[in-house]
């Protein structure tokens, strides 16, 4: 990775952890929010050989504008309209209801730029690896299946972008779906 281009990360990285430092996850252990996007940069560079600047800033940001104070413009300003334009598609209307932003995912997962696509679906990834591996502590084996399920349904409809990171979300997917009450049957 060029110079440039890690700096750009490492300010991403930055200006995330500023951005997620009061955040926790819905784990038992609470772990710190920023642990998320850092896997998901993890996913996408290592797992998958993804090198574009462009993903792995926008994967650092994916969750910023949607939950915390942070506007696109601010992201645009900052790291420039390919990154806004990603983290833009990436973003739920937190407006919506929660079973209307999820079926939206589903809707429009197939429309996602190809960079988009790519931090979706290290986004899928690492939160079914959460699901299976410290689940919050309130969801029930059903809640938790339909999770896979539902993460299952949005991946679905961008396959053909990335098979070494579809062969993870598959692989993962399995797991955590496993991990669930075995009275469900898992989606192939």
């Amino acid at each position: 990775m060029e110079q440039g281009a890690l700096g750009q990360v490492i300010d991403a990285l930055h200006f995330a952890a500023y951005k997620h430092r009061y955040q926790r996850r819905k784990d038992v252990e609470q772990t710190p929010y920023i642990n998320h996007p850092i896997e998901l940069l993890r996913i996408l560079f290592e797992d998958g050989g993804v090198r574009d600047p462009v993903v792995l800033v926008s994967a650092l940001l994916h969750d910023t504008v949607e939950d915390t104070e942070t506007t696109l413009e601010e992201i645009r300003s900052r790291f420039g309209a390919d990154v806004a334009a990603v983290v833009e598609q990436v973003t739920d209307d937190k407006s919506q209801p929660q079973d209307v932003r999820k079926q939206l995912q589903i809707d429009h997962a197939a429309d996602l730029s190809d960079r988009a696509k790519l931090v979706k679906l290290a986004d899928k990834t690492a939160n079914l690896r959460n699901v299976a591996q410290s689940p919050p502590p309130d969801w029930s084996l059903e809640r938790r299946a339909n999770y896979c399920n539902w993460g299952k349904r949005v991946v679905d409809e961008m396959r053909g972008i990335h098979s070494a990171l579809e062969a993870l979300f598959d692989e993962t997917y399995e797991a955590a779906y496993k991990t669930c009450n075995p009275q469900f049957t898992l989606e192939k």
